[in-house]
């Protein structure tokens, strides 16, 4: 909470300039006039400072690697570290403890985006000075964006503190932590609002929340708790009632390499990236990095003084405007790597995972889906690729889950095969299964379907099979997380940063969930 009021300000100005630049603005000095105070006087005051709550969601300790995908991606049945490499390795591992700095800068940016909420909320709800339909779009917004906040604190820590209404920045920062049912309560209720404030599309931009992709989020609060009538009602209303579809072809779910044509229908909410402007490291993660690459990487195919085979990769790739520049942290798990545990036939085994580029193989698989290895336009550390948070096919298997718990498999066919249907060809529908069978198939489903987009460790924590499914699962020598994972790995420690700064933080759980 330190320097809390200033980080406001900050918000505010950088608002101006995240999604619409405003070079009048930059040429003054409003370091003076601009404050929480006096601010929200029109339309596009209120705008700007909302897109500055935005703004934090892309930052490193959100939806920027590493953020919330050290505890979303790693520690799963389908991907691990390449390498022994510090605090990636230590999630991969399950061997990290209270001092993990990546989860402290996720702890930092979330509640930032939490207090920019509050305090903008405050500022706009019931001014008189903006009209009731810029108040309602705003409130929207804002409301979405700190329910995706609490969602993804109560996700790693449960139980947290729980800021609702302006504070005291002493006391604020003194909060203990808070039943997390009585927060996800508050954030259901919240986005049932939200759902009624905001609009069904934006012209040309879905990095900004709409009805539809609160009602996602929402659906998704009731899917941890097995609320399945609601998550169903939610999936529906998604489904039936929005712009957006499912695309025919699976792999052009995930071309990006056009930053000008990085949005597709299929996304409901994503985080918008720009090269040398707004950049993502996400990417990196995925990519490959040349000294690992490819097999044989030293050998001379020509024999003595002819080029070695990765001087030979780079040659290829440079012809196409490519290379491997990435940090390669992000590899699937060799069971999921390998071809023959996925379904026969199944297409979106190729646009997922690689084992060779350009005739080369590679010492290691890569989900191919999530890299980019185009130094044009999507450069290391600087990579213009969107960071997708909600897309709709996850809603139909939401859909799928909710139906069958609720009334068994009859009515959830249509959902699972609506996404099975561009996977295989010919199509391979599901039928004639009992509800056990298709629990078990739909949880296939979203392995196969969701791979390395931040689903998989969640879902196997609130199906309850976490512990058994890691220590079934076979990793990379130096990932020992089949051996170290515990019970109380669903959570994550309070990270020690914040104990030391607020030590009510363990008033409630001096055991910090497990780990002391």
């Amino acid at each position: 909470m330190k320097n809390y009021r200033y980080k406001l300000i900050f918000l505010v100005v950088i608002g101006m300039t995240v999604f619409h630049g405003c070079d009048d603005f930059l040429e003054e000095d409003l370091r003076d006039e601009v404050s929480p105070a006096n601010f929200f006087n029109t339309a596009d005051e209120a705008q700007l400072a909302v897109n500055g709550a935005y703004s934090i969601l892309g930052r490193q300790g959100i939806y920027n690697w590493p953020g919330i995908n050290d505890f979303y991606h790693y520690g799963s049945d389908i991907l691990e570290s390449s390498r022994n490499a510090g605090a990636t390795s230590d999630q991969s591992s399950y061997s990290y403890g209270e001092g993990v700095s990546d989860l402290n800068n996720v702890w930092e940016d979330c509640y930032e985006v939490v207090n920019a909420t509050v305090e903008f909320l405050t500022r706009i709800e019931g001014n008189e000075n903006l009209t009731e339909d810029t108040r309602n779009l705003a409130v929207g917004e804002l409301l979405f964006l700190r329910a995706l906040a609490y969602y993804h604190l109560t996700n790693i820590w449960g139980d947290v503190p729980y800021i609702r209404e302006l504070m005291n920045p002493i006391e604020a920062g003194e909060l203990g932590r808070f039943d997390e049912e009585l927060i996800i309560a508050d954030m259901k209720a919240d986005l049932e609002r939200a759902i009624t404030l905001l609009p069904e599309s934006y012209p040309e931009n879905v990095s900004r929340a709409t009805r539809y992709a609160a009602a996602t989020l929402k659906a998704k609060f009731h899917l941890l708790d097995e609320e399945w009538s609601q998550v169903k009602e939610e999936c529906d209303f998604v489904i039936n009632n929005s712009p957006h579809r499912l695309l025919d072809n699976f792999a052009d779910v995930f071309d990006q390499l056009d930053p000008d044509n990085a949005y597709n229908d299929e996304q409901l909410f994503l985080i918008d990236y720009k090269a040398d402007d707004r950049s993502s490291r996400f990417t990196d993660f995925f990519n490959p990095r040349i000294r690992d690459e490819p097999t044989r990487r030293g050998n001379r195919p020509g024999g003595p003084g002819t080029p070695r085979r990765f001087e030979l990769l780079q040659a290829a790739m440079a012809e196409l405007d490519q290379d491997m520049t990435g940090f390669g942290l992000a590899i699937p798990v060799q069971g999921f790597a390998d071809q023959a545990n996925w379904q026969d036939g199944d297409l979106r085994y190729d646009v997922t995972i690689t084992q060779q580029h350009l005739g080369f193989d590679l010492n290691f698989p890569y989900f191919k889906k999530n890299w980019n290895l185009d130094q044009l336009e999507s450069r290391r550390e600087n990579h213009h690729d969107n960071a997708v948070v909600f897309r709709l096919a996850d809603v139909y298997l939401m859909a799928a889950e909710a139906e069958n718990e609720l009334n068994g498999p009859g009515g959830a066919y249509s959902y699972i095969n609506a996404v099975r249907e561009r996977a295989f060809e010919p199509d391979q529908p599901y039928s004639g299964m009992s509800q056990n069978e298709l629990r078990m198939a739909i949880r296939d489903e979203r392995k196969f379907e969701l791979a390395a987009e931040g689903h998989r460790k969640l879902d196997l924590i609130r199906w309850g099979i976490l512990v058994e499914t890691v220590q079934n699962t076979e990793y990379l020598p130096f990932n020992n997380a089949a051996t170290n994972i515990l019970p109380r790995n669903v959570k994550y420690p309070i990270p020690q940063e914040q104990i030391i700064i607020n030590p009510n933080l363990l008033e409630s759980d001096p055991t910090n969930n497990g780990f002391r």
